[in-house]
């Protein structure tokens, strides 16, 4: 009986492996997606159309359509009455528009806007929509610098991950050729060792280079709205500073977005002064009435008293409207010295940066080389410790990381740059 039982059970486990290749079988197919490779052009084309670029876009619509809703008169009102209906008396018999001793009327109302209003209202609107598309400017800007910024963090990244493998590589061939000086009694199983730990610590490093370089396409993929994986390809630009004068502050995407609602709020205050030109609504109307007469003309003219009589002149309209203008001049005041510190910011950064790695590849890196050779040829020949060895390794190590360090730097300075200035108009 045992038997049987566990015959049965041993059935019953392949049939449930085998149901579970067949319903596993179609992943097994599937092939991993494919690494996309962008250059830095096609970045800065991905960041065009980024969603923040797109929340902006559908801000600039919106003002867009307030223009429309602006520039317009008042609709004219339809009316229709009927009036003088005698309920003492009844109606009588008769069709209701020709016999029953009923007022009927139709009219049509019309309001005359006064002190320019339309004018006003749709200034008002036309400055806030420009200042809106140069928002979405200066957010392409932005997205830009920024989709720059992290294109060669990524590049970076890559860069740095192949200068560990050299180095991770390199340390893994000294700790095998330690193992074999070791059973030549060459050395001893101290030094063996360091240089087991070595190469341990070279792969714990190069393992931490990968994880940044996932990192570095995460945020990349973030900013230009691609599926990951992805991979750059790209020269380092020339290490130069560029000996062009500065964008004009007064041109900046920003600034002439702060001065375009300034403009609108000027206009919106003249609107909100030009309440006080009372409206007036003209109106006309047909009446009938049976017994009477079949057409009688009535003519309406209607006016507000305000401001007159003691009456309310809209002061609280304009003492906001007043307030909104002074508080959009003191913005576009921040607005030009925020722009003049990027501005000074940019430049500074750039020529640091642009300082910085000329002097590693010029000057650091080529010693730091030399040195690490040096002391390769004088350990294979006995003529160096290990220690010294490990020491040369480590300081080039440390050399080639600055050096990618400052060549991003430098690349991201450089494009921030060219972006902030090209976003100017001539």
């Amino acid at each position: 009986m045992f038997r049987m039982s566990a015959l049965s059970f041993f059935s019953r486990c392949r049939g449930a492996a085998a149901l579970f290749g067949l319903l596993a079988l179609p992943c097994w197919g599937q092939q991993p997606p494919a690494v996309r490779t962008l250059d830095l052009p096609a970045a800065l084309a991905a960041a065009r159309e980024s969603i923040e670029v797109s929340l902006a876009r559908r801000q600039q619509e919106a003002a867009r359509a307030d223009i429309l809703a602006a520039d317009r008169a008042p609709t004219p009102v339809l009316s229709a009455k009927l009036g003088a209906i005698d309920l003492d008396h009844g109606l009588g018999s008769g069709s209701w528009l020709t016999r029953k001793p009923i007022d009927k009327g139709l009219g049509l109302d019309w309001t005359l806007e006064r002190g320019n209003k339309r004018v006003l209202r749709t200034q008002t609107a036309r400055q806030n929509a420009e200042a809106a598309g140069l928002d979405t400017q200066e957010v392409v800007v932005q997205q830009q610098i920024l989709a720059a910024a992290a294109f060669y963090e990524l590049m970076a990244a890559q860069d740095k991950l192949v200068q560990l493998d050299d180095l991770a590589r390199a340390a893994s061939d000294l700790a095998g050729i330690a193992q074999r000086r070791l059973r030549a009694g060459d050395i001893s199983q101290q030094e063996t060792l360091r240089t087991d730990i070595e190469a341990q610590r070279a792969q714990a490093e190069r393992r931490a280079a990968q994880a940044e370089r996932e990192r570095a396409v995460l945020a990349l993929a973030r900013l230009t709205g691609l599926p990951a994986p992805l991979t750059v390809r790209s020269d380092w630009p020339a290490t130069q500073t560029p000996q062009a004068a500065a964008p004009e502050l007064a041109q900046r995407p920003d600034v002439r977005a702060a001065d375009r609602r300034v403009e609108a709020a000027r206009a919106a205050l003249d609107s909100a002064m030009a309440q006080r030109r009372n409206d007036v609504t003209v109106g006309t109307s047909l009446n009938h009435q049976p017994g009477t007469s079949r057409a009688m003309l009535e003519l309406r003219l209607q006016m507000p008293l305000a401001g007159m009589l003691g009456n309310y002149a809209y002061e609280g309209e304009i003492r906001r409207a007043q307030a909104q203008l002074d508080q959009a001049s003191d913005e576009l005041e921040r607005t030009r010295r925020q722009a003049a510190t990027e501005q000074a910011r940019l430049l500074e950064d750039l020529r640091a940066a642009a300082a910085r790695a000329q002097f590693f590849e010029a000057d650091i890196t080529p010693r730091a080389r030399r040195v690490a050779e040096m002391s390769e040829l004088a350990y294979s020949r006995g003529a160096l410790p290990l220690v010294e060895l490990v020491d040369a390794r480590r300081t080039l190590r440390a050399v080639l990381l600055d050096q990618v360090s400052a060549r991003a730097e430098h690349a991201r300075a450089l494009a921030a740059w060219q972006l902030r200035a090209a976003a100017v108009l001539p």
